[in-house]
């Protein structure tokens, strides 16, 4: 493979964390501080919990990508180590995105008892399972299900220290059977049949509803889900080429997928993480509202800043100004020589 096709995937890795970073940081920002009361609400609960996966995707799993060509020699523990930490970070976006149609659900189907069954306190306690769930899935090579397994390999690594790649310490079968089938398209299936379910009743409903307050409500709950829906069809758009690829290396052999094919699955899967922001802004009022706030404070404290700055100037340059002509020669005053003689 030609250089230049490693330094534009290098390229575009880098503006895909940048734009990872800034956009699903902002998104953090809009929901925590932007949107009143918004954390009691769970979904936007989950929405940051998916917001926080994509930011640490910009911040770890980026670089960890790149790091991880072969471009770096660490011992094969180490190696499998940093792996997982992107299974874990995929796998804590598909679990907030399941929180998330579940939520959208019983919002929908137990109206009378919701408010009683997601409580705050439950709802933390949903994230915190999710990346809890998360780590145990993602870690599950350390315990054994690896490419470093056998002793032969663990005798030579310990005398010699190989390129680290994700595919020589993660194993393919591992990828396609527990993390492609089990931990990925099991999830995404629960979903689909969510969100059919919820698209189903609120079409019935606003058949039935004879009410514009609830028809209002229903259509309002409406666009929101197809919003969170669009967020699901944009992940499995994202990440099913770089699976479909992983289950061809496994069935046909490596001369099934070019390089340059698993670097394309790659920053489309990243590219995900990145593009989410921008759907938010575009399809939920109330975070593209939080957006805008977000945005009028920080100019507005860039120009109190300037012109406080520009009024230091024009004071300083003024005392400055008035010493000058209070002693155009340069020279000392007739009391600041007195006073040197002295």
């Amino acid at each position: 493979m030609a250089d230049w096709t490693w330094v534009a995937y290098t390229a575009l890795e880098v503006l895909i964390a940048v734009a990872c970073c800034f956009g699903n940081g902002l998104v953090v920002c809009a929901v925590c501080v932007g949107i009143r009361d918004s954390l009691r609400e769970p979904t936007f609960c989950f929405l940051v919990s998916l917001a926080v996966a994509d930011f640490l995707v910009g911040v770890a799993a980026v670089p960890l990508a790149v790091l991880l060509d072969g471009w770096v020699r660490l011992t094969p523990d180490l190696c499998l180590m940093l792996s997982c930490v992107v299974l874990v970070l995929t796998q804590a976006s598909v679990l907030s995105l399941l929180a998330i149609a579940v939520d959208r659900y019983l919002r929908l189907h137990t109206p009378l008892r919701y408010k009683a069954l997601a409580t705050q306190r439950r709802t933390w306690l949903g994230v915190s399972v999710c990346w809890i769930l998360s780590c145990i899935l993602g870690f599950t090579p350390l315990l054994g299900w690896n490419n470093q397994s056998s002793p032969a390999n663990a005798s030579s690594a310990a005398f010699i220290s190989p390129p680290c790649t994700f595919l020589s310490v993660i194993s393919l079968p591992f990828m396609v059977y527990f993390n492609f089938l089990g931990c990925v398209m099991a999830p995404l299936l629960v979903m689909t049949l969510l969100y059919i379910r919820i698209f189903w009743s609120l079409h019935g409903r606003l058949k039935d509803s004879s009410s514009p307050q609830a028809q209002a409500s229903l259509l309002k709950e409406k666009k929101l889900a197809y919003s969170l829906a669009l967020v699901l069809i944009l992940f499995t758009v994202g990440w099913i080429p770089l699976h479909l690829m992983n289950c061809l290396l496994l069935i046909v052999g490596p001369q099934a997928v070019t390089r340059g094919s698993v670097y394309t699955g790659i920053l489309l899967s990243h590219a995900n993480s990145a593009v989410n922001p921008v759907l938010y802004a575009y399809r939920i009022p109330k975070i593209r509202q939080a957006y805008g706030q977000i945005w009028r404070r920080f100019f507005v404290r860039l120009n109190d800043h300037y012109e406080q700055r520009a009024v230091w100037w024009s004071i300083t340059g003024n005392e400055t100004l008035s010493q000058r002509c209070a002693n155009p020669g340069g020279g000392t005053t007739p009391q600041q020589s007195t006073t040197r003689s002295l």
